[in-house]
């Protein structure tokens, strides 16, 4: 981009400069208000007339640079407005996936959290069940409420978890 400015400026030396302009397929140089043709001064030679329509040709030719400078910096401001909109909706797509991600996290903690306490509470259902019953052994006793206490220790992680997210 630097490199585009220098060269712009480079060449806006050269037109302010030279300030060569074209009259009927003769090629005439204007510096401040002499004209010069071949660097001879000619200014003397022609009418006031022919004069003032070199100098409305001159003054054509330079609308027409400044029309053209003028086209460049708004194609060049675009662009950087197209830049910086890409930009945001690049930071855009980011964010939304980043708040899609957190979202299906969150999800997942609650469906875990959901399960273990179902399974928690299936597990203590069929404890007491059991012991109504009087199906248990003491053995398998101690071990349904170890199965208990393991999915009670489940279900107190999945709520951290839950509550972290």
């Amino acid at each position: 981009m630097r490199i585009l400015l220098v060269v712009l400026f480079i060449c806006l030396g050269f037109v302010v400069n030279a300030q060569d302009v074209s009259f009927n397929g003769v090629k005439y140089e204007i510096k401040e208000d002499r004209i010069f043709k071949d660097s001879v001064d000619v200014t003397d030679t022609f009418s006031v007339e022919k004069q003032s329509e070199i100098r409305a040709a001159f003054d054509k030719k330079m609308s027409q640079i400044k029309a053209t400078e003028e086209t460049k910096k708004r194609l060049e401001k675009a662009e950087k407005e197209q830049e910086k909109a890409e930009k945001e909706q690049k930071r855009a797509e980011k964010k939304q996936k980043k708040a899609e991600k957190e979202l299906k996290k969150r999800k997942k903690a609650q469906s875990n959290f959901d399960k273990s306490t179902k399974k928690h509470k299936a597990a203590i259902n069929k404890y007491e069940k059991l012991k109504k019953q009087g199906k248990l052994s003491p053995q398998d006793e101690e071990k349904w409420l170890e199965k208990i206490e393991k999915y009670k220790a489940a279900t107190e992680k999945a709520k951290k978890k839950l509550k972290r997210s």
